[in-house]
């Protein structure tokens, strides 16, 4: 029609027809991710921290009761870490709990269902073991109990109440590719969780 001009600007009437809009798979690639990172309704924890004191050590055992989101990782076959840093703490009565000593186990846990490989790698101190399973179930159990670990000697420690303190962090090791590719902005930590033992009593040196 005489006088009308044409822009080049595209009718917004035709971009909600049919046109291509970037901003609605932003949108669709957000969703995935939010529904990825919501914590499951039952969410992990550490199920037990008990101690022992024997032959003037104290023994330490825990186990991390996983949610399905870390089991539907592994099966997808995302390779993660996890770190259980296991802390001494002496009880005051008017000072805040005081730090005495700690240690940390790290297992790093590979999986590839098409070829059937379920590998644990475990390093604590300078003893690096690396464990290879059946199935993901019995690399999982393994990988996330730990037994009987000599955190102190009683004969260094002064009287006195105690607690240990188990914190267990999960980190994001190697993606697939694909989902590399796509979610290269998923956070390094996913996982931060804690639990403290009974409290513990010191009576005598070399007890």
């Amino acid at each position: 029609m005489k006088g009308e001009k044409h822009t080049g600007a595209a009718d917004p009437a035709e971009t909600r027809r049919g046109g291509f809009r970037p901003s609605i798979v932003f949108f669709l690639l957000f969703f995935c991710l939010l529904l990825k990172t919501v914590p499951p309704a039952s969410a992990a924890e550490i199920s037990e921290v008990t101690v022992r004191l024997a032959n003037n050590e104290i023994h330490v055992s825990t186990l991390l009761k996983p949610d399905s989101r870390i089991i539907d990782d592994m099966n997808g076959g995302i390779t993660k870490e996890f770190v259980f840093y296991i802390d001494l703490f002496r009880i005051w009565n008017v000072w805040p709990d005081e730090f005495i000593l700690g240690t940390k186990v790290v297992r790093i846990l590979r999986s590839n269902q098409i070829k059937r490989e379920y590998v644990a790698s475990s390093f604590y101190g300078n003893v690096h073991l690396e464990k290879r399973f059946k199935d993901l179930d019995s690399m999982v159990g393994w990988a996330f109990s730990i037994q009987e670990l000599k955190l102190a000697n009683v004969r260094e420690l002064e009287q006195g109440t105690y607690f240990v303190k188990v914190t267990v962090e999960s980190r994001i090791k190697k993606l697939p590719p694909v989902v590399g590719y796509l979610l290269f902005f998923v956070p390094e930590k996913e996982l931060s969780i804690y639990r403290n033992s009974p409290a513990f009593t010191i009576t005598t040196k070399g007890q």
